[in-house]
């Protein structure tokens, strides 16, 4: 087997929308574009953004996640400049002990980074 993609659920679809699309950098593929759906291409996968139902009454909360059950890993050219990139966007920095960082989303899921191999 292998991970084919990545799916986030939402309670904010267009201003998750945004924020992947604007700050993240990746391309929303328009084809597969519904309501409640957005999905990117990557590069090397597809990664896609599904609506949570506005009735399950769930609300966006900036604060990172730290206990979510699953991370998101992005690879990255230059570490340095997609740190000085999304710091620059306003996206919260997440440093930690081991030398490493994460940033989270407008939801509060932590994004991991790393780079290229």
């Amino acid at each position: 087997m292998r991970l084919a993609g990545a799916m986030l659920f939402v309670a904010d679809l267009p201003a998750m929308t945004a924020f992947y699309r604007d700050v993240v950098g990746f391309t929303p593929i328009e084809e597969t574009r519904l309501d409640d759906w957005v999905e990117f291409d990557t590069g090397e996968t597809r990664f896609a953004l599904h609506a949570i139902p506005s009735e399950v009454g769930v609300q966006p909360s900036p604060a990172p996640r730290e206990t979510g059950g699953c991370k998101l890993i992005l690879a990255v050219d230059d570490l340095v400049a997609a740190r000085e990139r999304l710091s620059a966007a306003g996206v919260t920095i997440l440093d930690r002990p081991w030398g490493g960082w994460d940033f989270s989303d407008p939801e509060g899921n932590v994004i991991g980074v790393r780079a290229r191999a």
